[in-house]
Formats: structure tokens, C-alpha cells, sequence
């Protein structure tokens, strides 16, 4: 993912960016994706791109939950893994798991074994489907904040991308207040990027243009 930077940082980069880079196939790319190709395919195809189903919403919610405090490449890695240990990423069926199975969890190696991050994922799918209820779909609750059109932002280098925004900080103060865990303002911002509610693919990057929406809102 883009990396987090303070405001200082990010004057340096105005000074100084970093581009969108061309990968070896000749395809500009955002610098942070590298050569990986399962990065490289995650950015292609993923980063970016508007969703609005709310089983894939659900997924990436407890996957960016898992990732705090590691590289996104180590659950890009356990993403099969989390497939099969969460249900297929039902929330109907995640909010059921016992502390029982909880705890079995905890001794599966193709996940992130943090007891604090499995619980939030119970926790979390409890939330989910209450928004569901209130809202319709969590799709609609989550795109009503940006009245329904991705964000996207203008950024010519990588330090130029924040760790958080303002919207970001208010959904997270809004989940919060909801009752989910592991939803601060920059899991919050990772999120929005991953489901394309904020499109910080960088002016060049080849990946850019598939979202739409509005500009240099954020």
C-alpha cells in the first residue's frame, strides 16, 4: 500500500516526487506495488476499483483489520487462507463463530494469529450486519458519505498520499460509535482506498482512470 507519511514528508515530496513507475511489462504503475505479481495484480485489478457488494466489502473490512501493524503483502499472501477460516467472508456466519472456534483460530497458521484481531473480526461482522439492518446494505451506508461517486485525488508521487483524511476520520468516528474495533482513521483510509471510495492511483499510473467520480475531494 502507499506509504504513510507526515506533513513534512509529504512538503519534501512536492520538492521531490516519485512518479508513477513502469513496470517491465511497460505499464506505468503506482511506485508501491513493485514487481510482486501478486501485488502487481492486486493494483491492477483491485486497488481502486468501486465496490459495492457487501460480502467484498465485509472482506476487505476484516482483512485490513488483520493487516495492522504488518506489510499488506503478508495478508495478501493469507488471503486464501482468511477465506477459508472466515466462511468465505459471510458476516452472517462469521457473527455466529463461539469463542470455541474463536480459539481454533488462533492455532490456524494460514492467518494472522492475534486474538485481539480475531475477535474484532466476530465483533466487527455483529456490526456489519446491524448496519445492514439500519441501512439497507452497508454498500449504501458507506457510499453515502461520498454521495455515492468515488473520490479521487490528484497526487503525483507516492509521499504526496496521506495516512488519513477527514473522511476518513469521520467514518472511522462513526464505525467506532457503531461498535467496531480496529477502525482507526488510517485502517479507515487503507480501507477506503482498497474499495475504491478514495481513488489514489497517481496522475500516470495506467490504473487511474477506471474509477471515475470527482476530483480532489478527499
Amino acid at each position: 500500500m502507499p506509504a504513510r507519511t507526515t506533513p513534512a514528508a509529504r512538503a519534501k515530496a512536492r520538492r521531490s516526487k516519485r512518479p508513477a513507475v513502469a513496470g517491465a511489462d511497460g505499464v506505468a504503475r503506482c511506485g508501491w506495488c513493485g514487481d510482486d505479481p501478486l501485488y502487481v495484480a492486486y493494483h491492477d485489478d483491485e486497488w481502486g476499483v468501486p465496490v459495492r457488494d457487501d460480502r467484498t466489502l465485509f472482506e476487505f473490512l476484516l482483512l485490513e483489520g488483520a493487516q495492522a501493524g504488518l506489510a499488506w503483502i503478508t495478508i495478501l499472501r493469507k488471503r486464501e487462507g482468511y477465506r477459508k477460516a472466515f466462511a468465505d467472508f459471510d458476516p452472517q456466519r462469521v457473527a455466529r463463530f463461539t469463542p470455541a472456534r474463536q480459539q481454533r483460530l488462533l492455532e490456524n497458521p494460514d492467518i494472522v494469529r492475534n486474538r485481539l484481531k480475531v475477535a474484532a473480526a466476530v465483533r466487527n461482522a455483529r456490526a456489519f450486519l446491524a448496519v445492514q439492518e439500519e441501512r439497507g446494505s452497508f454498500a449504501d451506508y458507506l457510499w453515502d458519505h461520498v454521495d455515492g461517486e468515488p473520490v479521487v485525488s490528484r497526487f503525483r508521487g507516492l509521499e504526496e498520499v496521506p495516512a488519513r483524511s477527514e473522511l476518513s476520520d469521520a467514518i472511522s468516528k462513526d464505525l467506532k460509535r457503531r461498535g467496531f474495533t480496529f477502525v482507526g482513521s488510517t485502517i479507515v483510509y487503507a480501507y477506503l482506498q482498497a474499495v475504491g471510495v478514495v481513488n489514489d492511483h497517481l496522475v500516470g499510473c495506467g490504473f487511474r482512470d477506471r474509477a471515475g467520480g470527482r476530483r480532489g475531494r478527499r
